[in-house]
């Protein structure tokens, strides 16, 4: 398995692009897309909806389980992926191309402190124990 170098990444199995207008795009890995199997449902949350580090968001649904995404960081949604609503499968396809929302961090420096793709592979790593 091959996690982009140039994204950041949580214990939870999110994955964070920042984009050049400063918002952060977040979608999940290819680690819980495998875990989890074919995609049904995504759920995303409100645009405008502001979030604290850590907090449950969005569902996505697949034939074997619904689990819960959470906010990389503190920060208010700017943009949801309105495509998933008809194409949830894309996630499977694509996982890292197929961002769930857009928000902007309170504080830019949070995303500096997120795991990188070596301190996240070394997470997929241990749960595999």
């Amino acid at each position: 398995m091959s996690n982009p170098e140039n994204l950041k990444y949580t214990s939870s199995h999110e994955w964070v692009k920042t984009e050049a207008d400063g918002t952060i795009s977040i979608g999940i890995t290819q680690h819980a897309q495998e875990l989890l199997g074919d995609m049904v449902f995504v759920e995303a949350p409100k645009v405008g909806r502001k979030l604290a580090a850590r907090e449950e968001c969005t569902v996505v649904e697949s034939v074997k389980a619904a689990s819960d995404v959470y906010a990389p960081v503190s920060g208010v949604v700017t943009a949801v992926n309105g495509d998933l609503e008809h194409t949830p499968e894309a996630i499977n396809s694509d996982p890292y191309g197929a961002w769930i929302f857009r928000m902007k961090p309170d504080n830019a420096a949070d995303i500096t402190a997120l795991p990188d793709a070596k301190a996240y592979q070394a997470v997929v790593d241990s749960e595999a124990h």
